[in-house]
């Protein structure tokens, strides 16, 4: 059936977890606790081993088959003693609800749990009562003897004086440092670096000398630039077949006149503007020349 037709609220639907050897008590115990609600409980199992454990004769028990035959069967407190493997089926439990809804769940119901969440479209809300928890929780509430810890007494700010540590000895050896005879520490001595002499006992570097050709002498003869005569005469030798002056010397021969005859006349250009003739304006009666 649709979840759409459940009626029961949110907070009204739990989950017990608790294991399957304690089931029975605490089904009891829900049920004296809600001894004032119309309680019916609902099993996948054989309904007549709950009822031989049940202390309250006027609460019913039915398995889900018995449940169906009764479809307008309904109740204040729906308890699940377990869960069925399809979850339509739970939801056909829960429906039956009017005031409040609970599942006894064991570890290994777990894995049903999911499809009916997934069906409801909400998570169920599990509450654990002390004394049926799984046998993994009472583990864990058991409490490790406490570990010494390195101080064997609690600080007490009023006290007067404070106790005083006593260091352990280890028993692992002491790794003790030979000494030497004297202890003070020697000073650390350079040791002295002697130059080799220069001579025949140290090393003398020579200096490179450049193989010599077939034929070459040993001793070599520095370069000696020519002299010039600046002071031989520059005498002038004449004309040429040109008319070129000639010297005895390389100087001057073109751009210079050395036998003392004067420059000739530049000649005239040949090419000469028009000549524009400007005469003088007389005037025409004396009387305008004599204002």
């Amino acid at each position: 059936m649709p979840s759409s037709q459940i009626t029961l609220k949110h907070n009204k639907h739990r989950i017990h977890p608790c294991p399957n050897a304690k089931k029975l008590s605490l089904l009891n115990l829900l049920i004296e606790q809600n001894n004032n609600l119309d309680t019916i409980v609902v099993t996948t199992q054989d309904s007549s081993t709950i009822k031989n454990g049940l202390k309250n004769e006027n609460v019913k028990v039915l398995s889900d088959t018995e449940l169906s035959k009764l479809p307008e069967l309904k109740y204040e407190l729906l308890i699940s003693y377990d869960l069925p493997s399809d979850a339509n089926l739970y939801i056909s439990r829960v429906i039956r609800a009017t005031e409040c809804a609970l599942i006894l769940l064991d570890i290994s119901e777990q894995k049903q749990l999911y499809p009916i969440e997934t069906l409801l479209k909400r998570v169920i809300k599990q509450e654990i009562i002390a004394g049926f928890e799984y046998e993994e929780q009472e583990n864990m509430k058991i409490a490790k003897p406490a570990l010494k810890s390195k101080r064997e007494y609690a600080f007490n700010p009023d006290a007067d004086t404070k106790p005083k540590y006593e260091k352990k000895s280890s028993d692992k050896p002491r790794y003790d440092k030979p000494k030497s005879d004297d202890n003070k520490r020697k000073s650390f001595e350079k040791p002295k670096y002697d130059k080799p002499k220069s001579g025949a006992e140290g090393f003398e570097r020579k200096p490179f000398e450049k193989p010599k050709r077939d034929g070459e002498s040993s001793e070599r003869k520095p370069f000696e630039k020519p002299k010039r005569d600046s002071k031989k005469p520059n005498k002038f030798l004449g004309k040429d077949e040109n008319g070129k002056p000639k010297f005895s010397g390389k100087s001057g021969e073109r751009n210079h006149r050395h036998d003392g005859k004067p420059k000739e006349g530049q000649q005239a250009p040949k090419n000469v503007g028009r000549k524009i003739s400007i005469k003088e304006r007389k005037p025409k009666n004396s009387d305008d020349a004599n204002s």
